[in-house]
Formats: structure tokens, C-alpha cells, sequence
């Protein structure tokens, strides 16, 4: 008896489970509460399924993307009898959960994608969701449609905050998007949710095909559905939706060194009916460390290892007459961080003007492609006569590139070829910062963004100043030098004309150049590059990120040509909010606004030891101490114009020739101080990406 019971058991087990298998493949409807271990999901990228069942679109690592989707199309297409007709209605309830890799870590998020194809080749892996890339954005014959829950504010993708919830229909510029949050019953209201906390969060999407209505609802672990949705909005997708789609989730991580893990727990979907709900107690339970094993950081460490040694051996296994170098024996202590020209020239596509960013009197910039890892770069054609002199160059910017921190742009290396020097940078994606402050055609950077570059920039020069090996003066501190990466962190770049110097030691006079409005007028004096005159520079730039317009206009009235003058009035009549950018009157922080034009006033006074160090600045920045009102008062020394300081430290005794220049020109002066001053306009393309001139 005991035995027959046992079979019967079994029986009974068998059975169910048969059944369960079933509903899992029939493509009209399917639920996966216990995890994905034997749902047999279409996978690629970096998607991969736990032993525990646990489904992982991605993990932390950047440029990261991965597609799961079900294994089989849906048919969206019913008939009858008499007549056909296509029934676009469906519904869906699945659980996810963004896992940042770090507090500051970020990511461009994860979406639910209904779509007529699962070959996701081409698309990018930063803003773009690894749906699309720049070209194919929008284009009508892409025929998906998504949901998208983005954690980050991507130009020119988003029109919202960086925690929120989009519907996008053949591309990632959302149709209608709304911050993420969830409806409470209890509160009768809804209450904010951040979509990379860390913890599940259900979602439940309803589409209405006869109404041509959509509603899209949240709610984190253990809440029931909520009343109201989040996004309730009227579409129609019957242009969008073939006969037969393929359903399931996208992810990527973006550019940024550490981002967030992207999961699914569990997801059911129906196309004729309300979707079975999932029981969160049922649900695999989510790794404790973000689901980056040891493993998986060893393998990482042995392929950027793999990757150093093929470059080495392909820059000497490939090398033809076309990309003839010149390399000398001083030269090989310099090792890996000397490219080949073979590459930069494949990677800028033979220096092609289509990959032209930008050009100016200290040479022109290009776009490029490694092609042996994908990554963006840019890369700086620069001349150079002497044979000496350009051992010495190439000397300090090598030693620029071992320089390594958040907020500075990293240089890469650099490669010789006959009279030429080449210089490679980073790319950043969003250009550099003075297009955001003066060009219309970019859109208006808001305050908060403005204060976290200037946060960003002073931190990267405290490095220089006060952290690194060597001082390092960067000789050239504005806007146009401040690049701009995905995220709009600002990075200052362009070490063209830095110096480093040992920390017992003294700066050598030099010849000097720097840009009018940013010049220290002690340079014209003395010959020597110092640190006070790099937070001259500094407060020159904190002038024109918060008003918004260059440090020197000459066709501006006689009072108005130096911005230095402008805000030093205000600030006399006890009005120094006035000087701010028109753009930003009602969307700033009053006291963090003040707080950035006293500094920058505090820089810019003519008596280099009345400025206050970057050290200083940092801790007034960050609060961790106030302004005294002692430093303040200097600001009453500063002359009327610094032009007049100017003229009274040169030979530049033709005023109006000077107010006649470009904003952007070049003054350059010889090693020996009050010898003369030739000032030289560049090209009005100067200041585009990386040329930083």
C-alpha cells in the first residue's frame, strides 16, 4: 500500500510538472516564478542565468549590454471565420532590480522591449540601451517597442531626471517619460522610488488594444499592485507591432568605470488575457555583492594583461613603409605609452576630415576608434622643430599620463612622425564645456550640473597642485580645456602647456603663453609659471561658469569688455547675484552661486599672495569652511580693469588694438620678462574638443 502511495506521488509530481513545462513554452502565455535556470531564454551579451535561477542582463563592468528574450515569437495576429483582424492587447508583471556596483556608481538602465528581431549587433552601449546606436535612433524600421526605467540623464536622449520611467517606440528618445514612483492606497498619493536601490521592484504593463491604451505601474517588494498606474497614456501600436514579436529585456551600463548590475527575478506575460502575478517570496534571491565574483575580476585583470601584450606585438609585427615613425633609443623608456601611427591612423580613419573635431593654432583634433578594443579616443596632431625640445616635450607629457584621477582627462600616450607629435586623449562624448555655456544650439546647463563641474575641476587641480608625484601647473585653466563625459562630470584636459616641477624645487622662467582673461598679470613680471597663477586662471573660470559668458569680450562697451570688472560692481552694491547667468535667475542655489563668485573674485585679485590656494578653495567648495570676511576685502585692491594691470607690466601700450581681438586669442611672451608681447588670434574653432585653445 505504502508503495502504491509513493507512485501515486510521483505520478502526481510528474504530471504537474509536465504541466508547468507546458504553460512555460506556450508563447501566448508563460510564467517564470522560480527562476530562469530551465526557461531556455534566447541570451546574449553579457546575460547569463545563476545556478539559483537568478537572471543577470549585466554586471558591473562598463560598456556592458545584454539581451534575454523568450525562446519562441508571439503571435499577435487572431482570425475568425470571417474576417481577420489583429488583436494588439498584452500583458505583463515581472521583477527587477538595478544593484549599484558603488555608492557613486551609475548606469543607463534596463527595459522591457517588444521587438521583431533579437540581433542587437549594432547597438551602443551607453545611453542607447543596447537597442540602438547614434545612426539608427528613430528609425522607423526598427520596430520595437519598450519600456525603458533609465538611472541616469543622458543629452540628448532624456528631457528628465536620471530616475525615470519611458516609453520608446523605434528608438531611446521617449515618446512620454515620468519619474519613477509608485501610488500608495494607503497615502493616496504617489511616492518617489529609486529605480538603482538595490532591491526588487515589481512592474506591471498593460496594453489595451481596442482602447489604445497603455498603463505602466510600480511598486517595490512585499507592496500590492498599486490602484493607480504610474503612466497611463494613449498609443497606438499597430505600426509598430508585427504578426509575430519577439518579447524580453535589454540592458547596458555605460561608460563609466563602475556601474550597476541589471536583474530579472521573475516575469510572466499573457497576449489574450491579465498576466498571472508573481509571488515575490518565490523568487530567487539576489547575490550580496552584486554578482561580481572574484572569478570574474581575475579573468578581466588577465585580459587587459592579454590585451597590453598584443598591442605591443602588433605595433612591431605590422609596421609598413606608409606608417613610417620616427623613434629614437631615448625613447624606449617610454614603452607602451608610445602608439603606433598604424594605429591612430586606422583609428582616425587615415585622418579623414569627416573625424575632424575641431582645429586651432596649436593643431587639429580627431575622433578615432581603437580598433583591437572599441575604445573612443581623440587624438591631437602637434608640430615641433627642435630635436631637443622635443625630448623634453615628449619627456612631461609622458609623465602627464601617468597622471590618473576622476576629474582629469586621461592622456593616453603619444606617437612621433617627422616634424609631428601626436597626442592621445580620452574622448568625451559630450565635447567640451564652453559650448554648453555659449553656444545656443546646446541645450541650457543647469546649475546643479555647472556646481558639480566646478566641484570636479577644483578637485582635479588640488590633485596637480597638492596629491601628485611632481607639481604640475596646467598653464591653461578655462571652459574651452573642461571636457565633458557622458554623464556631464566635468574633466579638466589639454596638458599642452603644463610644466611639472619637483616639490623642494622652484619653476624655472619660461617662455609663457596663456589666454587673455585668464592670464595672471604677475606671469609678465617675473617669467615664472606658479601655482598662483593657475587659481588666476581658476577664478577666471568660475566667473564664466556662472555668468555664463567669457572672462575678455571686446565687443563689449569699454566697461563691460572684462567680466572681472562686471561682477566686482555688483558685488560693491551688495547685488553680486545680478552678475549671474540670465539663464539661470530661479534655478540656482543662492548660496552656493555667491559662494562661487567671491571665490572667483578672490582669485582673480592682482597680488598673487592675497589669492587663496586651491587646498582652500576645495574646503570652501564643499562647506567644510566659510569665507572670511579679511579675504573678502581684498577684493576691493583689484584694479578697475586687469587690463590696465596688463598694459602696466608689458610693452602692450596699444589698448585698443588689444579690446579689437577675438575673446580667444593667444598672448605669448618672451623668457625674459618686459621684452614685448605679440598677441595672436586663433581660428574660431579653437576651443572645439580637446584643442583647449
Amino acid at each position: 500500500m505504502a508503495a502504491a502511495v509513493t507512485y501515486l506521488h510521483l505520478w502526481l509530481f510528474s504530471c504537474l510538472a509536465v504541466i508547468s513545462i507546458a504553460q512555460a513554452q506556450d508563447p501566448d502565455h508563460f510564467i517564470y516564478n522560480h527562476g530562469f535556470g530551465h526557461a531556455n531564454l534566447q541570451l546574449d551579451g553579457s546575460a547569463k542565468v545563476f545556478s539559483n535561477g537568478l537572471l543577470q542582463l549585466t554586471n558591473t563592468s562598463r560598456l556592458q549590454i545584454g539581451h534575454a528574450f523568450y525562446p519562441s515569437p508571439v503571435n499577435f495576429t487572431t482570425s475568425s471565420s470571417s474576417t481577420s483582424a489583429r488583436a494588439l492587447s498584452f500583458s505583463t508583471n515581472f521583477v527587477i532590480a538595478i544593484v549599484p556596483g558603488s555608492k557613486e556608481a551609475s548606469g543607463h538602465g534596463i527595459a522591457f522591449v517588444i521587438a521583431d528581431s533579437t540581433d542587437f549587433r549594432h547597438a551602443g552601449g551607453t545611453q542607447y540601451l543596447g537597442l540602438v546606436n547614434e545612426s539608427t535612433n528613430g528609425n522607423s524600421s526598427n520596430h520595437f517597442f519598450a519600456v525603458e526605467f533609465d538611472t541616469i540623464f543622458s543629452i540628448p536622449t532624456d528631457n528628465i531626471d536620471g530616475n525615470h520611467v519611458g516609453i520608446d517606440l523605434n528608438g531611446v528618445k521617449s515618446y512620454q517619460s515620468v519619474a519613477s514612483a509608485y501610488f500608495s492606497n494607503e497615502d493616496r498619493k504617489n511616492i518617489s522610488l529609486d529605480l538603482k536601490n538595490g532591491q526588487p521592484i515589481q512592474v506591471w504593463i498593460v496594453y489595451d488594444g481596442q482602447q489604445e491604451l497603455l498603463n505602466v505601474t510600480l511598486a517595490p517588494e512585499n507592496i500590492p499592485k498599486p490602484n493607480q498606474p504610474l503612466l497611463s497614456t494613449s498609443i497606438n501600436l499597430s505600426d509598430i507591432l508585427k504578426d509575430t514579436m519577439y518579447v524580453g529585456f535589454s540592458a547596458a551600463t555605460g561608460s563609466v568605470l563602475e556601474s550597476c548590475s541589471h536583474y530579472i527575478m521573475g516575469w510572466s506575460f499573457n497576449r489574450s488575457g491579465e498576466a498571472q502575478s508573481l509571488d515575490i517570496s518565490e523568487l530567487p534571491e539576489l547575490p550580496k555583492n552584486g554578482g561580481r565574483s572574484n572569478t570574474v575580476r581575475l579573468i578581466s585583470i588577465i585580459a587587459a594583461v592579454v590585451l597590453l601584450l598584443i598591442i605591443i606585438g602588433t605595433a612591431y609585427v605590422y609596421r609598413r613603409k606608409k606608417y613610417e615613425e620616427v623613434k629614437e633609443d631615448w625613447e624606449k623608456e617610454y614603452g607602451p605609452q608610445r602608439f603606433s601611427y598604424k594605429t591612430l591612423y586606422i583609428a582616425t580613419k587615415g585622418f579623414k576630415d569627416k573625424q575632424l573635431l575641431g582645429s586651432g593654432g596649436f593643431g587639429k583634433v580627431y575622433k578615432g576608434t581603437l580598433s583591437y578594443s572599441n575604445e573612443q579616443i581623440a587624438v591631437k596632431k602637434v608640430s615641433h622643430e627642435s630635436n631637443q625640445g622635443m625630448k623634453e616635450f615628449v619627456s612631461e607629457i609622458v609623465s602627464m599620463g601617468r597622471l590618473r584621477h576622476k576629474n582629469l582627462v586621461r592622456l593616453l600616450g603619444y606617437c612621433r612622425r617627422k616634424k609631428e607629435l601626436l597626442l592621445v586623449y580620452d574622448h568625451m562624448e559630450n565635447g567640451s564645456l564652453d559650448k554648453f555655456l555659449f553656444n545656443d544650439d546646446k541645450p541650457t546647463l543647469n546649475w546643479f550640473h555647472r556646481f558639480q563641474i566646478i566641484k570636479g575641476v577644483a578637485s582635479a587641480l588640488l590633485y596637480l597642485h597638492e596629491d601628485s608625484e611632481q607639481v604640475v601647473l596646467h598653464r591653461d585653466i578655462k571652459a574651452s580645456n573642461v571636457l565633458l563625459d557622458s554623464d556631464l562630470n566635468g574633466r579638466l584636459g589639454d596638458f599642452g602647456l603644463a610644466r611639472l616641477y619637483d616639490r623642494d624645487g622652484d619653476p624655472q622662467t619660461t617662455r609663457l603663453v596663456g589666454t587673455l582673461g585668464y592670464l595672471d598679470p604677475e606671469l609678465t613680471r617675473t617669467g615664472k609659471a606658479t601655482k598662483t597663477a593657475d587659481m588666476f586662471a581658476f577664478g577666471a573660470f568660475l566667473l564664466e561658469v556662472a555668468c555664463g559668458r567669457k572672462p575678455f569680450d571686446p565687443n563689449k562697451p569699454p566697461q563691460e569688455i572684462f567680466l572681472v570688472d562686471i561682477v566686482k560692481r555688483c558685488w560693491t552694491r551688495d547685488a553680486i547675484i545680478d552678475a549671474i547667468d540670465p539663464r539661470l535667475h530661479g534655478n540656482h542655489v543662492a548660496e552656493e552661486m555667491e559662494k562661487v563668485l567671491k571665490l572667483g573674485l578672490l582669485c582673480s585679485n592682482p597680488k598673487p599672495d592675497l589669492r587663496p590656494t586651491i587646498k582652500e578653495v576645495v574646503q570652501y567648495l564643499e562647506g567644510n569652511s566659510s569665507l572670511p570676511d579679511i579675504l573678502l576685502d581684498t577684493v576691493q585692491n583689484i584694479p578697475s580693469s586687469i587690463l590696465e594691470t596688463l598694459s602696466q607690466s608689458t610693452e602692450v601700450n596699444n589698448v585698443s588694438t588689444a579690446n579689437n581681438l577675438a575673446s580667444d586669442c593667444i598672448i605669448s611672451f618672451s623668457s625674459s620678462a618686459g621684452q614685448g608681447v605679440s598677441l595672436n588670434s586663433l581660428s574660431s574653432t579653437n576651443s572645439v574638443l580637446h584643442t583647449g585653445r
